[in-house]
């Protein structure tokens, strides 16, 4: 008689430097949702940085080093997964890019790249994960960060699962997927211009009439919440990995006012 193999799928959580530093929960929750679908969760320590500021700054010397770490760190497991679109696409899309025609590096990179995924598409592409058990009643609006969308394809995905929250309704905001102003470096080098585009992002938000803000990426998260504290706004904000976890016991992103 034959038995079938019971291995769970492994999966290398790639925390990102703003959940870990900012924002833990999601990593917990992301942790949570990961082993709901079937794998075994690590976090390898030897993680640090996915290299982005160094590689939009560029550094490529210092982005190729970082580089060699993180794909070190994770190549034996079967999937690398991040709480992020901005971190999932320097990953899988700019890391290849970074090793190309390197004798020692460029296939590496390119099996490494192949092995990564955002969290949620992950859950709904490669698990066929249909809905989740969480409950929360709210309305809530999401934003469409740059790169989950425009460097990963992620829309439909999110909205999938958060339509099986039971007790969340979904508003849409107008124009859901123009950028929030963050750009990672963006919003440093050039404050300005970034405060002009997340006015217009909070104004649209206000107006699609949600007491929550949902969105993939930390960093988009954190730029519109300060604004939205800042403008004495009463709208929650939290990561989509928290609701679809069911893990909404620690306060919004940026605090309650």
């Amino acid at each position: 008689m034959q038995h079938q193999s019971t291995k769970r799928p492994t999966v290398g959580l790639f925390v990102t430097c703003l959940v870990d530093l900012f924002r833990p929960s999601i990593g917990f929750a992301a942790v949570k949702l990961i082993e709901d679908a079937g794998c075994a969760v690590d976090v390898p320590m030897a993680q640090t940085c996915c290299g982005q500021p160094a590689y939009n700054s560029g550094d490529r010397e210092d982005t190729r080093e970082i580089a060699k770490a993180t794909i070190a760190a994770f190549e034996e497991f079967d999937y690398v997964v991040a709480p992020s679109g901005s971190c999932t696409g320097m990953l899988k899309k700019h890391y290849p890019a970074l090793f190309a025609g390197d004798p020692a590096w460029e296939s590496r990179a390119a099996e490494f790249s192949k092995k990564v995924h955002e969290l949620v598409s992950f859950l709904t592409d490669e698990m066929k994960v249909e809905g989740v058990t969480a409950k929360l009643a709210a309305t809530a609006t999401y934003h469409d960060s740059c790169s989950g969308l425009r460097e990963l394809g992620i829309h439909d995905q999110p909205r999938k699962l958060l339509a099986s929250v039971e007790g969340l309704k979904i508003a849409e905001m107008q124009e859901a997927d123009v950028c929030c102003g963050f750009g990672g470096t963006f919003c440093v080098k050039y404050s300005d211009i970034s405060n002009a585009i997340v006015t217009k992002k909070t104004a649209n938000i206000e107006t699609a009439g949600a007491d929550l803000l949902l969105a993939g990426d930390l960093g988009c998260l954190m730029n519109m919440a300060g604004k939205l504290k800042r403008d004495g706004s009463a709208i929650e904000v939290r990561h989509v990995a928290e609701v679809l976890a069911g893990m909404t016991d620690q306060p919004p992103i940026g605090g309650k006012l």
